[in-house]
């Protein structure tokens, strides 16, 4: 089977797909040991054509490809796209444009929740994929035969996929409801998180300002770093080390060095000793410049119980749309509409979520629409009626 490494090759075959309306999509790459994901393979089709593409491959320049993925007039699809999307926004600076992922596409269509792309291929095509090589290590070269059959399988069935999806969503007119999927998944912000918000990313354990502070600061010096020498922020410094320094609020290099979450002797390094610089620098902030720590939310009197109505009601609305209740609605929704009702800034309540679902949801919270057992069965009455 044969890989691209020249650029006349890639050219020619870029050239190819770019009369096309749609090319599948996807990427071979690793990521463990990197902050960044290190691109192995790219493989693309289209109807009566196919690539692998060696982005290794010192002879080749990637322009072309990244060309195509800001093509306009050629639609990329995706199978869980986003992690691919980030390969080319990092490599190529760009998000493709148009987009169409075939999960989102197939939970809109009522495949599931999360539903992978070997079981949307048995379901739509009755082919069975081989998986076997998905964990190998596509770095290697040359890549086996095996590997390379696996990584084309990928794109060629995406061809089918697509195709039925793309003509459910029509039938069902639902083609509006994936678009406002798209346009968030390749909204930049989705790609180009700010370093100064990664304390967000955490699970906050912490109340009082200082130690707010400190894991602010902390973790914006800790993403930095591990962008700059492209390693795992956990190999950088570890949750717990970060959750450990805002506590004890280490001032030198003798305090550090009592941590039980960092090494032995790293309190002596170079890293740590920018580390301190960052620690004392959050701990002389003016007090009205600390983060304070989000006040929980009251729950309403009467809130639990009108989430679990909600959860059956946001059953019964996926059921008789054929939508997997994950895309409607999250837990997270359901408590906000329970509890702060047409007010809650939440997902359920806005574009096409809202008319199928959160206009349901806000009557039922209002009381003007009950859930009643009939006949064995589970169903939506009006109250007002």
């Amino acid at each position: 089977m044969h890989v691209i490494t020249l650029q006349a090759e890639l050219d020619a075959v870029i050239a190819e797909f770019e009369k096309s309306e749609f090319v599948t999509v996807d990427t071979e790459f690793i990521r463990e040991t990197t902050f960044w994901p290190e691109l192995c393979l790219i493989q693309i089709a289209s109807p009566g054509v196919t690539a692998l593409i060696d982005p290794l491959s010192s002879n080749i320049d990637l322009d072309p490809f990244f060309r195509l993925m800001a093509n306009e007039a050629v639609t990329k699809v995706f199978h869980a796209a986003r992690q691919d999307i980030e390969i080319v926004f990092h490599r190529g600076g760009l998000i493709p444009h148009p987009v169409f992922d075939t999960q989102v596409a197939a939970m809109v269509c009522g495949f599931g929740d999360s539903v992978s792309y070997d079981q949307l291929v048995q379901r739509i095509t009755g082919q069975h994929l081989d998986k076997s090589s998905r964990f190998t290590d596509w770095r290697h070269r040359p890549l086996s035969e095996k590997q390379l059959t696996y990584a084309l399988a990928d794109v060629t069935h995406l061809i089918d996929v697509y195709q039925h999806l793309k003509v459910e969503l029509e039938r069902e007119n639902r083609a509006h409801w994936l678009n406002e999927e798209m346009d968030v998944l390749t909204s930049r912000e989705t790609y180009d998180p700010k370093p100064e918000d990664a304390w967000k990313r955490l699970k906050m354990r912490l109340r009082k300002p200082q130690e707010l502070a400190v894991v602010r600061a902390v973790s914006t010096w800790r993403e930095l770093e591990a962008r700059e020498r492209n390693v795992p922020r956990g190999r950088v410094l570890k949750d717990d080390a970060i959750y450990e320094i805002a506590q004890q609020q280490p001032r030198d290099t003798t305090a550090l060095g009592r941590l039980r979450t960092t090494p032995k002797g790293w309190e002596r390094s170079s890293t740590a000793t920018a580390l301190l610089e960052v620690i004392n620098k959050a701990l002389s902030l003016p007090k009205d410049e600390m983060p304070k720590a989000p006040r929980p939310q009251q729950q309403a009197e009467g809130s639990n119980a009108a989430a679990e109505l909600l959860k059956v009601l946001l059953r019964l609305v996926a059921e008789k749309e054929g939508v997997a209740a994950k895309v409607l609605a999250t837990s997270d929704d359901i408590d906000r509409i329970a509890s702060e009702g047409e007010s809650a800034d939440v997902q359920a309540l806005h574009g096409w979520r809202r008319e199928v679902f959160g206009n349901h949801a806000i009557r039922l919270v209002r009381g003007e629409i009950g859930i009643k057992f009939d006949q064995r069965k589970i169903a939506v009455f009006d109250i007002t009626e």
